[in-house]
């Protein structure tokens, strides 16, 4: 079998020049660090539906803790993964991604995990849970969350109320009328409206957007014309109706 030589000497250049601009722009890109001291760190904290509980203060004092602020240290000093890891141990944080750049700046930058509700129990449980049906504790910082009251446990609040929670968040329209959820001994869900004297009732907690878009409905071509404050209560529970109930007349 003949070798063509012309063509491997091309193959063997191409991988040459390939290999020494990987490590062309590898060397360009990485600061040099060496006898330079941080003298600015900047912090980059992303938010999502609703704004989290860390702010830059917090992250500061975090790092400063643990004795790794990285303000004025020398930049060779400087572990970045381990602010990494300091970081993401906080039960607000998703994801953390620190690096050094030019002219001694150290770059942060942060994910929380964003909360949906407030659940505060009937047996006197108080958190958040996040989009993710994860649990976080209770913080010094208040968030204009829906609070979520009844009988609920952390099981329930991450497999069925999350998704149900975040689902209101994403509308514009339900994350400005839903001010609590109320949940029942059998599981259902009752919600308690910002406009409105009346309890919505959702039922089990199934088919919910189906559901929550037949009370879209019934607000805009219903209570819009009857009045917000005619009913005490409105069941969508069942498909293709809405019961109501009217407030009783005080004699």
């Amino acid at each position: 079998m003949s070798i063509n030589w012309k063509k491997s000497i091309f193959v063997v250049c191409d991988i040459i020049i390939a290999g020494y601009l990987v490590l062309a722009v590898t060397a360009f890109n990485r600061p040099d660090t060496q006898g330079l001291c941080c003298t600015e760190v900047t912090t980059d904290i992303k938010t999502g539906l609703v704004e989290g509980f860390l702010t830059d203060d917090d992250v500061k004092r975090i790092l400063k803790r643990e004795g790794i602020y990285p303000l004025s240290r020398q930049m060779d000093d400087i572990n970045v993964r381990q602010i990494e890891e300091v970081l993401g141990r906080s039960p607000f944080v998703e994801r953390v991604e620190c690096y050094k750049a030019q002219a001694g700046r150290v770059c942060i930058q942060l994910w929380q995990r964003v909360p949906v509700a407030h659940v505060m129990s009937d047996k006197g449980d108080s958190y958040y849970v996040d989009t993710h049906g994860n649990v976080m504790p209770e913080t010094r910082y208040a968030a204009d969350l829906m609070v979520v009251t009844g009988h609920i446990n952390r099981k329930y609040a991450g497999k069925v109320l999350a998704p149900v929670a975040y689902r209101i968040l994403q509308d514009s329209f339900w994350k400005n009328q839903v001010v609590q959820i109320n949940v029942l001994s059998d599981g259902s869900m009752e919600v308690v409206p910002r406009v409105g004297n009346h309890i919505a009732y959702l039922g089990m907690p199934v088919d919910v957007e189906a559901k929550l878009e037949r009370l879209r409905k019934f607000y805009l071509y219903g209570l819009n014309k009857a009045g917000w404050n005619k009913y005490a209560y409105v069941s969508v529970e069942f498909d293709n109706q809405i019961i109501c109930k009217r407030e009783k007349v005080k004699r």
